[in-house]
Parts: structure tokens; C-alpha cells; sequence
């Protein structure tokens, strides 16, 4: 029995939550998010409030009740207010900007790495922060996470690409050969 499934998804105004055939669709001020339901569970809207509940009995519904039920709540969240996710770079000669629908980081390699910007997704940068914004959760998670993993901090000096509040454990590091003299 899911927790988070049973709750009703209650809908703020300004928001718009419509079913139509195996999709859910959810329009808000921050844009339009959709997502195909599986067959396993069924979606209702009653007046200001969305519930989700197993179509069937059996495991795979149970276990997609509270999962559907944590993306939709995350979709009427998103499309209110946005998500957002702080990525910050550490090192001598790191640096990131902004070029149209690129983003260019010079991250310790003989090249710049050129990442496009999916749609959906607004990027600013401002010093050594990236900030990666918009209405879906799970884009903004996704590309943030793409962009850690192009050089993850490492863990001697620290240097590399983090999230925002992240803490680097640094190792120690070589002992000085003097004592064997």
C-alpha cells in the first residue's frame, strides 16, 4: 500500500490538470509537461484535487501507484514554480559560459567541452555557478547531472565540476620522503 499514493495531489489555482486517453497533461504560468500513464494505473481529476490509484492487483501496480503519483505531484509542482539545481566550479583556469544554446566549459582539458541546452531548460551563468532551471524535475536533474559527470571533483585538490553544497571528502595525499633520509 503506497503512502504517497493515497494522498490526493491537490491542484493550486492558475493550474490545469486534464486526462485525455493514456496521458496526463498539466498547464501552468511555467508551460505545458505531459506523461504517458501506464496501463497499471488510473488517474482521476476531481475538482482541485488528482488521485492515482492501481488499476489492477497486482505488483507492478503497486509499485507504479506511488511513482505516478510523486511525478505528478512533481509536474504541478514544476509547472508553478521551477525547479532548480546550482552547479559550482572549482579549479585554477575553470570556467563556464554561455553562448546562445551552448554551454562552454573549460575544465582542465586541451579543449573546450561544448554542451547544447535541452528545450525546457533555462541555464545562466554567473561567476563560477552554473544555475540549471525548469518545469521538469527530472530534465533538470538529468542535464545537471550530465554536466557533473563531464569532470567530477577530484578528490587531491577538489577541482572539477559540483553541486552546489556538496562536500568533498580530500584524501591526504603523498608523505614527504625527508623522514626516510
Amino acid at each position: 500500500m503506497s503512502r504517497t499514493g493515497k494522498l490526493p495531489i491537490k491542484i493550486p489555482a492558475g493550474t490545469d490538470v486534464s486526462v485525455v486517453s493514456n496521458e496526463i497533461v498539466v498547464k501552468g504560468k511555467g508551460g505545458t509537461l505531459k506523461r504517458t500513464l501506464h496501463p497499471a494505473v488510473s488517474v482521476a481529476v476531481e475538482g482541485d484535487a488528482v488521485t492515482v490509484t492501481p488499476a489492477r492487483e497486482n505488483r507492478l501496480a503497486r509499485a507504479l501507484w506511488g511513482t505516478y503519483a510523486a511525478h505528478i505531484r512533481n509536474m504541478v509542482a514544476g509547472v508553478n514554480q521551477p525547479f532548480k539545481k546550482n552547479l559550482q566550479i572549482e579549479g585554477i583556469g575553470y570556467r563556464a559560459e554561455l553562448s546562445g544554446k551552448q554551454l562552454k566549459l573549460s575544465i582542465g582539458f586541451s579543449h573546450p567541452v561544448m554542451v547544447a541546452v535541452p528545450e525546457g531548460i533555462t541555464v545562466a551563468v554567473e561567476k563560477n555557478i552554473i544555475s540549471v532551471s525548469g518545469a521538469d524535475k527530472e530534465q533538470v536533474g538529468e542535464f545537471a547531472a550530465s554536466v557533473r559527470a563531464l569532470k567530477k571533483p577530484e578528490p587531491y585538490k577538489g577541482k572539477g565540476i559540483r553541486y552546489e553544497g556538496e562536500v568533498v571528502r580530500e584524501k591526504q595525499g603523498k608523505k614527504a620522503a625527508a623522514a626516510a633520509a
